[in-house]
């Protein structure tokens, strides 16, 4: 229950704080903005922007880790500030310390997800929707595309899913047999639930048959 109240306090705060940022951004105070998230990092999360943003991606969820288990609250909270910091940036036409934090924002989205979050919270789903709009058209780390597949899949969009392996396979940064392990789970679901995921029976067979042709074509 406490830490549950924790939670809801520094959100609401939290949601304050970024309330004001449309209007700081209309009057173009970045440094302003800038200041204002690394107050709420160090009062929340006992860090600071240039910590952060030097840790590597797993680093950071290792310092969001207590007795085994991921905070995944707090951890896409800081994915939010990460954002919005991105945003900053991207405002300001500093693209690539805007694409550097969507990226690890995304990232940690992702894997809060994965490690139970409350997507309500954030409207977790939205934010990454939005992350993957802004990186649109960049290569991902293979570890942030890897947790979009498990992602896609997890909510049912299985078209994005497959989406997701196909740049994979492209970068060969996944292995065949994981490949073909994404189809057969697929196999296992009815009709309805894959035509509800957007990747009907017959793709999900054709998807399957094109990896097995490619597996033949490396062998032979």
């Amino acid at each position: 229950m406490f830490r549950r109240d924790y939670i809801l306090r520094m959100i609401e705060e939290m949601s304050g704080v970024i309330g004001t940022f449309l209007g700081l951004k209309q009057q173009k105070k970045h440094t302003e903005m800038l200041w204002e998230l690394d107050e709420q990092y160090k009062k929340h999360f006992r860090l600071t922007r240039e910590l952060l943003n030097s840790l590597s991606i797993r680093d950071i969820i290792e310092m969001f880790r207590y007795g085994g288990i991921v905070e995944a609250d707090r951890l896409q909270s800081a994915a939010l500030l990460m954002k919005e910091e991105a945003l900053v940036y991207m405002d300001n036409q500093e693209t690539d310390k805007g694409l550097i934090r969507s990226i690890k924002s995304l990232h940690l989205f992702l894997y809060a997800a994965l490690e139970g979050a409350d997507r309500s919270l954030w409207s977790l789903e939205t934010q990454v929707s939005e992350l993957e709009s802004l990186v649109k058209g960049y290569r991902l780390p293979s570890e942030t595309e890897k947790l979009l597949l498990r992602y896609e899949e997890d909510r049912g969009r299985y078209d994005l899913a497959e989406n997701a392996l196909y740049r994979m396979i492209e970068r060969s940064i996944i292995q065949p047999d994981e490949a073909r392990e994404f189809y057969e789970r697929l196999l296992k679901l009815s009709p309805e639930q894959l035509d509800k995921g957007g990747l009907p029976l017959v793709e999900v067979e054709e998807g399957l048959a094109n990896l097995s042709r490619v597996e033949n074509y490396h062998t032979n």
